[in-house]
């Protein structure tokens, strides 16, 4: 027996209803959008790429090294930045290299930059201390720098971020559609 159109519409509202429900849930707990604003993360991201972000990974797994987050800077702004130093920690650079606790760490995410340098440092010289007062990173907060080191606002400037501040990991980018990508 054939249903009727009655049913057949109702029967489809309820479709749609229910997928909007999904997907207002994907949305509030498991992904968010993010658009980039500004240069500090070139050559990796640039102004208006489109983000997707996991909001639960960093929560149920640990975050690693270089991960690139999402996180609250402030009531009003997000950054997206690269994590550099984890709970526990030392961080320094010297002669343009990261030391992680005392050996060297190499970031090939920077060699765009530094192959375009005609003179000088990418990074300049520092310390955690030096920049934080602290000599290593403290529990529950993670040490993040922008990829365009001579033009991001980060750690070196405001300090330590505190895991509880992290929006989420960034796992794709989508827009522009040619650039689209997993890998940072």
């Amino acid at each position: 027996m054939e249903e009727s159109p009655k049913r057949q519409r109702i029967s489809l509202l309820k479709t749609i209803g229910l997928a909007i429900i999904i997907a207002i849930f994907f949305r509030t707990f498991l992904f968010s959008n993010y658009v980039v604003d500004g240069e500090s993360m070139m050559p990796t991201f640039e102004d208006g790429n489109l983000l997707m972000v996991n909001k639960i990974e960093h929560k149920i797994s640990e975050l690693h090294r270089f991960d690139v987050v999402v996180f609250h800077a402030s009531k009003e702004d997000d950054y997206v930045k690269r994590v550099i130093g984890l709970p526990g920690d030392q961080v320094e650079y010297r002669n343009d290299i990261l030391y992680i606790n005392g050996k060297e760490v190499t970031e090939p995410y920077l060699k765009k930059y530094k192959e375009a340098l005609i003179s000088g440092k990418l990074t300049g010289d520092f310390t955690l201390k030096e920049k934080t007062g602290a000599s290593v990173v403290p529990a529950g907060h993670i040490f993040v720098m922008g990829d365009n080191r001579l033009g991001s606002l980060d750690s070196r400037h405001f300090g330590f971020v505190k895991m509880d501040e992290i929006v989420g990991k960034v796992n794709l980018r989508y827009w522009p559609l040619n650039e689209m990508d997993v890998t940072f």
